[in-house]
C-alpha cells in the first residue's frame, strides 16, 4: 500500500510552489502585509488562474473535482509561503455550498466560485468564542437579524455563508439590504477579517443539515491544520538557514550545541505532524466514521506546534526575530490566527476525547 502522494498531487504543490516563489516575493508580501486593504487582486487572479479555486469543485461546476487532501496540500504550500489573500474563506464558501446547498444553489453560485468571478467567504463566528454550530444563536428565515465576527475578506466579499441557529447555513449577498461590513485589526495581516452586521437582511436558507455544517467545520479544521504545517515547516527552514549565516565570536551561531539541540527538538516535532493532516483530509472523503475526530486532533495538535515553532523561531533568530523587517514576524502572527480561528486547541482536543469516549 502507497501511503504517499501521488505524482499529480506533488505537481499541484511544486505548481503553486513556483508560483509564490515566482510572484509572492517578500518584498511584495510586506507590501500587502502592510497595506491598508490586505488584498492584492493580480495575485488572487493568478491563484485562481492556477486553479486554486477549483480544486474541490465537481468538474459539472467548473471545478476540478478533487478532494480535500488536494486542496489542503495546496494551503499548505500557501501556508509555507504566508501567501495573503482569501483562500481559506473562499475555498470553504464553495464547499459549504457544496455539502449543504441546494441544486440551485450549486448551480448558481459554484460556477462563480470556481472561476473567481464571485469572492466568497464564510461568517460562522459569534461574540465570546462562539465557533462551533451548536453554540450559534442568530436566528435563521426568509431575513438574517444579528453580528458575525471574524469573517475572513468579508470586505472584499461578495457572498456570505452564515452560520444560523441550529447548525443551518444561510447565504447572503454582499448587495443585500441591511448588510454591513466593518474591518476589524487583526493580528494576521495576510487574512483580514471584519465584522459582519444583519438587519433584516435577505437571505437564502441552505437545505443541508447540521451533519452538512460538521462536515464544512471539519474541512475547515483540515485546512487551518496544514496551513500550520506549512508555516511551522518554513519556520524550521528560516531558522536552520539563519543559524548557519549568522555569525558570532567568529563562528557560525549554527556550531553552538545548545541552538543545533533546538534546531533538532523544532524538526522533530513538526515532520511526524504531516500525517495528520494528510489522514484527517483523507477521512474525509473516504473514512467518514473518523473524518470529525481526525480533523479536531489535526487542528488541535498542528496549530499548537505552529505556535511553539514560531516562539522557537524568535529565539533562534535573537534580536532581529522580535523586529518588523524580520519575515519570522509574519509567520508567528500567522501561527496565532490558526491557533484561534474556528476554536483553541484546547477546546478542540476536548472534542476528540468526547467523540473517542473518553
Amino acid at each position: 500500500m502507497n501511503f504517499d502522494l501521488t505524482e499529480e498531487q506533488e505537481l499541484l504543490q511544486e505548481t503553486v510552489r513556483q508560483f509564490a516563489s515566482n510572484v509572492c516575493t517578500s518584498t511584495r508580501r510586506r507590501a500587502i502585509f502592510d497595506d491598508k486593504d490586505g488584498h492584492d487582486t493580480e495575485l488572487w487572479r493568478g491563484l485562481l488562474e492556477l486553479g486554486l479555486g477549483a480544486i474541490a469543485v465537481p468538474d459539472e461546476f467548473g471545478g476540478a473535482g478533487l478532494e480535500l487532501l488536494d486542496l489542503a496540500l495546496a494551503a499548505e504550500v500557501l501556508g509555507a509561503e504566508a501567501v495573503p489573500g482569501p483562500f481559506l474563506g473562499h475555498s470553504l464558501a464553495g464547499l459549504a455550498i457544496l455539502h449543504a446547498g441546494s441544486d440551485a444553489q450549486k448551480k448558481t453560485w459554484l460556477p462563480k466560485l470556481a472561476s473567481g468571478e464571485r469572492l466568497g467567504t464564510i461568517a460562522f463566528a459569534e461574540g465570546d468564542g462562539r465557533w462551533q454550530p451548536e453554540d450559534w444563536t442568530l436566528a435563521g428565515g426568509a431575513t438574517l437579524e444579528g453580528v458575525k465576527a471574524h469573517v475572513p475578506f468579508g470586505a472584499q466579499a461578495d457572498l456570505f455563508v452564515v452560520g444560523t441557529r441550529g447548525g443551518r447555513l444561510a447565504l447572503c449577498e454582499r448587495s443585500a439590504s441591511g448588510l454591513v461590513v466593518e474591518p476589524l485589526p487583526g493580528i494576521d495581516r495576510t487574512r483580514r477579517i471584519a465584522e459582519l452586521s444583519l438587519a433584516n437582511t435577505p437571505c437564502e436558507l441552505m437545505p443541508g443539515g447540521p451533519e452538512s455544517v460538521m462536515r464544512v467545520r471539519d474541512a475547515a479544521l483540515v485546512l487551518l491544520a496544514a496551513d500550520a504545517f506549512g508555516g511551522a515547516s518554513k519556520l524550521v527552514d528560516l531558522s536552520v538557514d539563519y543559524a548557519k549565516a549568522r555569525q558570532q565570536f567568529g563562528v557560525t551561531i549554527g556550531s553552538f550545541q545548545g541552538l543545533k539541540h533546538q534546531l533538532a527538538a523544532m524538526a522533530v516535532e513538526v515532520e511526524p505532524a504531516r500525517g495528520l493532516y494528510w489522514y484527517a483530509a483523507y477521512a474525509f472523503d473516504h473514512v467518514p466514521a473518523e473524518a470529525e475526530r481526525s480533523a479536531a486532533l489535526a487542528k488541535s495538535h498542528l496549530t499548537q506546534v505552529y505556535m511553539q515553532i514560531a516562539r522557537d523561531a524568535v529565539e533562534a533568530h535573537g534580536g532581529i526575530g522580535y523586529t518588523w523587517e524580520c519575515d519570522v514576524q509574519i509567520y508567528f502572527k500567522r501561527a496565532m490566527f490558526d491557533r484561534a480561528f474556528l476554536g483553541t486547541p484546547g477546546a478542540h482536543r476536548e472534542r476528540a476525547a468526547a467523540l473517542a469516549g473518553w
